[in-house]
């Protein structure tokens, strides 16, 4: 403390002395600025893309391959996508396939149960795992160059020879029960599940979800059949990353698959998407102080030709802190500390359209009335000169982050390669932003964007609300309890 107070009574007295003082007086004055100077570097025009595209290779068995050379580490790995996933499940049986892509992998194989092949894997420092998904199940690896064989010949024996046990289904369907007790744990996660089964429709395989009568019917008998039906060359597309030689792998590859046969391709029956029904929809929770509000509608497809002009209104409307969005409910009005909104667009089914906010419980009417009003805005208030040249900057210069390395670059031509895009699409991405106009703008804005066929859901504290909900519209109250399972007979 002494050198504390003597420290301080020196910069004092340095401070007040006239020799600080005659310095301060003849400091020259700052000079006045006006732009910034770093408005003057000159920014250069983006270079083409043409990322370094991967070997394709189909097998005479109908078995795509593709081949990524990256010699940076010696490391190897590769991914194995096969169709079917759970929008193709009975629905009876919803969580089959999330169990399926557990099971797969812990039960192990008919030569080495899923838990010697944790500890062969660990000796080895590589990871071999499944997985299911909404249209699609697989099998993925990871390993050191030197390590590939054996990790490649497990993942052949998994697909070739799988053992599912009935101790890890048990094990995978606990793990979906839980999943279920805890469901309703987070508003938001309450409210991306009620706003898909709006949007979709509470049955439709892109919404529905896992009970625990649901769960409890699935046999290993179903996991097997399962298997069997999807596990077909036709349906797999196999992709490998890494330090090695493309032509040594190909032939690894093909002696591995080309003698491999299975079952019919397998088919996705057709998936009816109504959208949702107008109106305004609330799911009460008491042991919250916020709102999560949530205004939905059905998005597009990537293949639909004005992809482009929406993705470009989108990122006016909503894209990062300087978007209209963002800007009018969060910035301006204060009403929300999270606010966000995409006019979704999927692969092969409609994504979602949706524009959410976190508000305190007080201000959710307000909310909502502000954000409905930056929507009808979009069909009314042309982009700025300023908005469009932002907005397209952004995606342009976030574009090649999103594929900067060997493995984005095989995943993605991977995707395009399942969904039948053309190998190509990627590569006219930045011509068909730079094309996109205000007027384009506009008119997407007018062809996709309806008010008057948006729901709005809200999931928050009734008693906290303030501003009826019914000002937004009619309510309708959902029940969001969790079926529970039947009791046993005794």
């Amino acid at each position: 403390m002494k050198k504390l107070t003597l420290t301080l009574a020196l910069v004092t007295a340095i401070a007040a002395s006239p020799l600080m003082a005659t310095a301060q007086a003849t400091k020259p004055a700052a000079k006045a600025t006006s732009a910034g100077p770093w408005t003057q570097i000159p920014v250069p025009p983006l270079p083409a893309f043409h990322p370094a595209q991967p070997k394709r290779i189909q097998l005479a068995n109908g078995m795509i391959i593709y081949l990524q050379e990256d010699h940076e580490l010696p490391l190897i790995d590769g991914f194995i996508v096969i169709r079917g996933g759970s929008r193709d499940e009975p629905v009876g049986k919803t969580g089959l396939v999330d169990m399926y892509g557990q099971a797969w992998r812990t039960s192990g194989t008919s030569t080495h149960p899923g838990d010697q092949l944790d500890d062969m894997l660990a000796e080895k420092a590589a990871s071999v795992e499944t997985s299911g998904d909404v249209d699609s199940t697989g099998v993925s690896w990871s390993c050191l160059k030197g390590d590939f064989d054996f990790v490649f010949g497990t993942v052949t024996d998994l697909l070739e020879h799988p053992d599912f046990q009935q101790s890890k289904l048990l094990l995978a369907q606990q793990q979906e029960a839980t999943g279920i007790i805890r469901r309703n744990d987070n508003p938001q996660e309450i409210a991306g599940r009620e706003a898909r089964m709006l949007v979709y429709g509470a049955n439709n395989p892109y919404a529905r979800v896992p009970e625990f009568s649901t769960i409890q019917a699935v046999t290993v008998k179903d996991l097997k059949e399962w298997h069997d039906k999807t596990v077909a060359p036709q349906n797999m597309i196999l992709g490998v990353v890494g330090d090695f030689n493309a032509a040594e792998m190909e032939a690894k590859l093909r002696a591995a698959f080309g003698g491999m046969h299975g079952g019919p391709a397998f088919k996705t029956a057709p998936i009816a998407i109504p959208g949702p029904k107008p109106g305004v929809y609330f799911a009460d929770k008491s042991d919250i102080n916020q709102s999560s509000v949530y205004i939905v509608g059905l998005g597009t497809e990537r293949n639909n030709p004005d992809y482009y002009a929406l993705t470009v209104m989108n990122q006016i409307f909503s894209g990062g802190f300087g978007s209209r969005l963002v800007n009018d409910v969060r910035t301006k009005l204060g009403l929300a500390y999270e606010v966000a909104g995409a006019y979704g667009a999927s692969y092969d089914h409609p994504g979602i359209f949706y524009t959410i906010a976190g508000t305190k419980s007080s201000t959710t009417v307000a909310a909502a009335q502000a954000m409905l009003q930056q929507i009808k805005e979009l069909r009314t208030v042309p982009p700025t000169p300023a908005e469009l040249r932002k907005a397209k900057d952004e995606l342009l210069n976030s574009f090649v982050f999103h594929y900067d390395s060997p493995d984005k670059i095989l995943q993605e031509q991977a995707n395009l390669e399942f969904y039948g895009y053309p190998s190509d699409f990627l590569a006219k991405y930045r011509e068909a932003i730079e094309k996109v106009t205000a007027a384009d703008v506009s008119r997407v804005a007018n062809k996709y964007v309806y008010p008057a066929k948006l729901a709005i859901l809200v999931v928050g504290n009734k008693d906290q609300l303030g501003t009826p909900l019914s000002t937004l519209g009619p309510v309708t109250n959902l029940n969001i309890a969790i079926p529970m399972p039947a009791q046993p007979q005794h």
